[in-house]
C-alpha cells in the first residue's frame, strides 16, 4: 500500500562540511510503499501533494519545487526559476529510513551526500 511521507534530509559529512550541516537540506513529500521505497509514477499522478520538495539553507526555505521522473529512470528536483534541475542519484532504489544516504547533483555540478534524518507518515 502506498502512503505519503514527509522525509527530511540534511547535508552529511563532505569536503565542505566535515561534520555535516543540519541547516542545509531538503524536505520531501513522497509516496512510499510498505518497504519505504519510492512508489511508481502512478502514485504521483494520484496524489497532488506527492513530489513536493523544499530546499533549505541556513535553516530558511531557499526554493520550492517538484520531484519529477525523467528519461532513463532519473529522478529530478525541479525548482521554479532555475534552468537546470538537480538530480537524485538512484533515488528509485533507496529505502527511506533514518540513517540512509541520498546523493544529489546540485547546481554546482557536484554530488553532495544527504542523510535521511526523519520520515513521518502523513495523514
Amino acid at each position: 500500500m502506498t502512503r505519503l511521507h514527509h522525509i527530511r534530509m540534511e547535508l552529511a559529512r563532505d569536503a565542505d562540511a566535515p561534520d555535516g550541516d543540519p541547516d542545509v537540506g531538503y524536505d520531501l513529500v513522497l509516496p512510499l510503499d510498505d518497504n519505504r521505497r519510492l512508489a511508481g509514477a502512478e502514485a504521483f499522478a494520484n496524489q497532488p501533494q506527492a513530489g513536493r520538495v523544499r530546499r533549505f539553507r541556513d535553516g530558511e526555505t531557499e526554493a520550492i519545487g517538484q520531484l519529477k521522473h525523467g528519461p532513463g529512470g532519473v529522478w529530478r528536483l525541479e525548482f521554479e526559476g532555475e534552468p537546470r534541475p538537480e538530480v537524485a542519484f538512484r533515488l528509485g532504489e533507496e529505502q527511506f529510513q533514518p540513517g540512509e544516504y541520498v546523493a544529489i547533483r546540485e547546481a554546482d555540478g557536484d554530488y553532495h551526500p544527504y542523510r535521511i534524518v526523519s520520515t513521518r507518515e502523513l495523514d
